[in-house]
C-alpha cells in the first residue's frame, strides 16, 4: 500500500527526520501542540515518473523527481489542545504522483454553453523584472495541483508551453478568486517555505497583496514561522494582539456611601439647607437705580 497509518513521531525515524528537516521536534516543544503525525508513503518507482512525463508531455523537475524517489507524496498534520480536545491546525501536503493531476475544468456537469476557465482569462500581462509572466488557463500553460490548501486555494506546478515537451516550471498559488500569485522558481524553495511555515492555515496568503486573514494572524502570532516576511506581522500588529487585562475589565465599581440619617432628612444636591442662609444671600427687592 502507498500510505500507512499515521503514527505520532515519538521515536522519529531517520528518514522522516531528514524529510521534515527537524520541524517535528520544534512543534512538539511548542506550547499546546499535540498529535504531530506523518502519513508515511513508500518511495515512487522510476517508471511511475516516466509514465507521468509521457502522459502529460512535461519533463518533471529534477528536485521534484528526487523528492518522489524518496517519498511518493507528503502529508504531515498537527493539532492544538483546546478545552482538553485536540483541534487540527497545521497541514503540510504534497500530492502523490497519481494525484499530481492537470488543473482543468471537469466536464461531468458542464453545459454546452457554460463558461470555462479560459473565459476567465485576464489579457493584461502583469509580467515584470521581479515577477514572471502569470499562468494561463488556456494552451499557453500546463498546470498541475501540488496542494489543495484545505479549500483555501491551490498550490500549482506551472509549465510554460514553449515546446512539444514542457520543461520550464515554477510554483504559483491560485487563490479562491482565481488570481495568481508567484511563490518560488523551483520545488526545493517551495518545500522549504512549506516546512518553515509549519503548514499554518492560509500561510500562502502571506505572499499575496492582501495577506492572511485576522484569524490566521492570531495563529501566526502564537506559532510564528521559523522564517517569514516580517511585514506580515509587523503591519498593524496592535490590531490582532489581545491586550485584554481581566483585572481592569472586570473590576467592580465601588458603591457610593449611603448618606447619614442623624442630621435629619438629607437634602438633594444643590438645595439650600436652611432659610437663614437663603435669606442672607437673597438680593434686596426694589429698583437698584433708586439707591
Amino acid at each position: 500500500m502507498e500510505e500507512k497509518v499515521p503514527s505520532p513521531l515519538v521515536n522519529t525515524k531517520p528518514h522522516l527526520e531528514k524529510l521534515t528537516l527537524g520541524i517535528t521536534r520544534i512543534l512538539e516543544a511548542s506550547p499546546g501542540v499535540t498529535k504531530v503525525q506523518i502519513i508515511e508513503k513508500e518511495p515512487a518507482e522510476r517508471h511511475m515518473i516516466a509514465s507521468w512525463e509521457l502522459k502529460n508531455d512535461c519533463a518533471m523537475p529534477e528536485d521534484l523527481k528526487n523528492f518522489y524517489l524518496m517519498t511518493n507524496g507528503f502529508h504531515m498534520v498537527w493539532s492544538v489542545k483546546l478545552d482538553d480536545q485536540p483541534v487540527p491546525l497545521g497541514s503540510l501536503v504534497i500530492n502523490s504522483i497519481s494525484n499530481l493531476t492537470q488543473l482543468t475544468q471537469s466536464a461531468v456537469y458542464t453545459l454546452p454553453n457554460s463558461p470555462t476557465l479560459e473565459d476567465l482569462e485576464d489579457e493584461e500581462d502583469e509580467a515584470n523584472e521581479d515577477r514572471p509572466e502569470k499562468p494561463h488557463f488556456d494552451a499557453r500553460s500546463v498546470i498541475f495541483e501540488l496542494d489543495s490548501c484545505n479549500g483555501n486555494g491551490k498550490v500549482c506546478l506551472v509549465y510554460r508551453r514553449t515546446s512539444p515537451v514542457a520543461k520550464e516550471s515554477k510554483i504559483w498559488f491560485l487563490d479562491r478568486a482565481l488570481y495568481w500569485h508567484f511563490l518560488t522558481d523551483n520545488f526545493t524553495s517551495y518545500y522549504r517555505l512549506l516546512i518553515t511555515h509549519m503548514g499554518l492555515p492560509q500561510w500562502q496568503y502571506a505572499f499575496t497583496n492582501y495577506g492572511v486573514s485576522p484569524q490566521a494572524k492570531q495563529w501566526f502570532n502564537m506559532y510564528k514561522p521559523i522564517t517569514y516576511n516580517t511585514a506580515v506581522l509587523a503591519e498593524e500588529s496592535d490590531c490582532f494582539i489581545n491586550k485584554l487585562d481581566p483585572s481592569k475589565v472586570f473590576k467592580s465599581k465601588a458603591k457610593p456611601a449611603a448618606p447619614s440619617q442623624r442630621g435629619g432628612t438629607p437634602h438633594p444636591p444643590g438645595s439650600q439647607k436652611g432659610s437663614s442662609s437663603s435669606s442672607s444671600t437673597k438680593p434686596s427687592s426694589g429698583n437698584p437705580a433708586r439707591k
